[in-house]
Order: C-alpha cells, then sequence, then structure tokens
C-alpha cells in the first residue's frame, strides 16, 4: 500500500506547558477509512486540522505522499484536501450549485465541467438536481451535511478531513449520512480522516481506527482488534461492552458467532469476559 499521509514524532501544546498531541506517528495508507476516536480533549481534532496546515505542530513532521508540508504552498493544498465539518459552512447567498462549486470557482474551472461536476456530485449524495438552484435555508439539516460532503468532492481531493460531520443530525438522519458516506467511499477509494467521539460511528465506518489519550495513541488497528484484543487498560474500558454492544447490527457478529461456536461460550459468558 502507498504511504499517503505521515505523522512523525508530531507534538503539540497551546499553553507550553501541556502537550495535546505528545510526540504522536502515525501512518495512513491512500484509500483508508481512517476513523479517529477518543474521549473530549485527547487531541483529535488537532490531529486532523494539522492535515491542512490549520494547526502547526510545535515539533515533528507531517508528510503528504513523501513531501514535507512545510514545503507546500498553503492555499494549493487546502484546496487539494476535502474538508467537512459539523458546522457544514454553507454560504448562505449562494445557491447549493455555487457553494458546491465554490473550490473550482476559485480554481477558474470551465462553466460547463463546473455545471456536470455539481449535478454528478448533488446525485452522488442521495439528493436531485432540482436541489442545486435552492439556497442552504430552503435545506434540512441531514441535507446541508449531504451538500457539504459534496463541496468536499467537488475539487476531485485524495484526501477528505471529516470532523464529526454528523453530530449535529437526529439519528435518523446521522444514521442515513453514515450509510451513504460508506457508498461513496467504496465507489470513490479516496483517503478518509474522521473524527469523531461516537464508538458506534467509529466502527461503523473505519478500515482502520485510532483511538488516542492524552495526545498519544493509545491503540490502532481495525475494529475487531480494539473490542476483542485491548491493548491496555484505557482501550478495554473505553470500549469494553459498550463498544461490543454497538456492534450488534454489524459484520463484527458474524465474528462474534464464530467464536462462540469454536469456544463453545454462551454470549451471556461472552459479555461478562469483555466487560470484566
Amino acid at each position: 500500500m502507498n504511504k499517503i499521509i505521515e505523522f512523525k514524532n508530531i507534538s503539540k501544546s497551546y499553553d507550553g506547558e501541556n502537550d495535546v498531541i505528545d510526540d504522536l506517528s502515525l501512518t495512513i495508507f491512500k484509500g483508508e477509512f481512517v476513523t479517529i476516536l477518543g474521549p473530549s480533549g485527547c487531541g483529535k481534532t488537532t490531529l486532523l486540522k494539522m492535515v491542512n496546515k490549520l494547526i502547526m505542530p510545535d515539533s515533528g513532521s507531517i508528510e503528504l505522499e513523501g513531501e514535507n508540508i512545510n514545503d507546500l504552498d498553503t492555499i494549493k493544498l487546502r484546496r487539494s484536501i476535502g474538508y467537512v465539518i459539523q458546522q457544514i459552512g454553507l454560504l448562505p447567498h449562494l445557491t447549493i450549485k455555487e457553494n458546491i462549486n465554490y473550490v473550482l470557482s476559485i480554481m477558474k474551472t470551465e462553466p460547463d465541467i463546473k455545471d456536470e461536476r455539481a449535478e454528478e456530485l448533488v446525485e452522488l449524495v442521495g439528493l436531485s438536481t432540482e436541489y442545486l438552484d435552492r439556497y442552504p435555508r430552503q435545506l434540512s439539516g441531514g441535507q446541508k451535511q449531504r451538500i457539504g460532503v459534496a463541496r468536499a468532492l467537488a475539487a476531485d481531493p485524495a484526501i477528505i478531513l471529516m470532523d464529526e460531520p454528523f453530530g449535529a443530525v437526529d439519528e435518523i438522519a446521522r444514521t442515513l449520512l453514515q450509510d451513504e458516506l460508506m457508498q461513496i467511499q467504496e465507489k470513490l477509494q479516496k483517503t478518509i480522516l474522521f473524527v469523531t467521539h461516537d464508538i458506534q460511528e467509529a466502527i461503523k465506518l473505519g478500515t482502520k481506527v485510532v483511538l488516542l489519550h492524552n495526545g498519544k495513541i493509545e491503540q490502532i488497528g481495525k475494529k475487531e482488534d480494539l473490542i476483542f484484543s485491548p491493548k491496555t487498560e484505557f482501550v478495554k474500558d473505553f470500549f469494553g461492552l459498550k463498544g461490543f454492544k454497538a456492534t450488534l447490527d454489524s459484520d463484527v457478529m458474524n465474528k462474534v458467532y464464530d467464536r462462540l461456536l469454536s469456544n463453545n461460550e454462551s454470549l451471556e459468558d461472552l459479555y461478562k469476559k469483555l466487560d470484566a
């Protein structure tokens, strides 16, 4: 697999005393969907924002496809990376089409190409082209988030950063958005870094899960690794039975049933072990 993002011994402090990110190293490969999980204040958003230079580390380096981001033009870098946040940030005086094409307009893309791209993307995120002439005030929260995702994809970025993008919508809309994002990722194979504080969301979406605690990586791996093979007490406590129950509707349950059959365990016994 090809490396696309590499954090090398990154540290960051906002007060000069306490490290929000503490000597962290992490490699992300092309096409991975990486969910970054952890309690409030663990450094999730700080780590994410370092990728597009919204926050700069105090020490260490970050490389994108082998190039140090300090050597890259900041404006060009940010235009080349999709960015989706909880607040969405759609411009209220622009139509949905104009919002989707905002970066393409700055890049002086031909009008016909922009129109075609907007039509393609609005359908990709599950809306019809009739929405393109509407304004953000005419959309629901879930629809606005869909447009936020479409806008992030407009310039066809290799990397998409997502900072708790579905945290402000209701549970039904959130589930639909998660499902649509998984379908989009399956089709486009982008590299996605997705910050969340929600265990169920992290293990549902991520091909790789990174659990942060006090600015350090407590454990990194597939969802079943963190649930069934926790490496520290913090990981065990963080996931434990809570994390296990959050997977009841996911493919992890297949592994659960395999384990029950092979070890002749009852589901109740497995619950007890996971929560012990």
